[in-house]
């Protein structure tokens, strides 16, 4: 655990809603000067709380409209089959998130962004569910995003 302050937690704060801005325009926001804030940008960024920087991007433009979460069964809870079923799930670049989780019947969540139904169908039946181990999927479309 870091000893994070308020001046860590405020650039945090300004970088997860828009990473693109100057250092100069992230200074100004948590009311420090441009270099001391660019010495605790580099600190967050050696420590590893700061892990990288990406684009969001609208997916609808893209032609990509169907989003789906997918809940996955393994038929046996060993490391060996989670971690072939991960490597697996890796390889699938609709695959946005797969999340091993707990509290359901299910094993693992997966966040799936497709073109439609049919690349949805696709998916599933001739790529996920033939992962070996993979026992069961239930599927959720997602509606609307917030």
């Amino acid at each position: 655990m870091h000893n994070l302050d308020k001046f860590d937690l405020a650039i945090i704060n300004e970088l997860r809603k828009n990473g693109r801005l100057t250092n100069q325009e992230l200074a100004e926001r948590i009311g420090l000067s441009p270099s001391p804030c660019l010495r605790r940008v580099k600190a967050l960024e050696d420590s590893g709380i700061i892990t990288g920087y990406q684009a969001l991007l609208d997916n609808e433009k893209m032609g990509l409209s169907l989003m789906a979460l997918i809940h996955i069964s393994m038929d046996k809870h060993t490391p060996e089959r989670f971690e072939n079923f991960e490597n697996s799930i890796a390889l699938l670049p609709e695959v946005l998130e797969c999340l091993l989780i707990t509290g359901h019947t299910a094993d693992y969540q997966l966040k799936v962004l497709v073109k439609d139904m049919h690349a949805y169908q696709e998916l599933l039946l001739h790529r996920i569910t033939r992962i070996k181990g993979v026992s069961g999927v239930h599927s959720s479309f997602v509606l609307r995003r917030q």
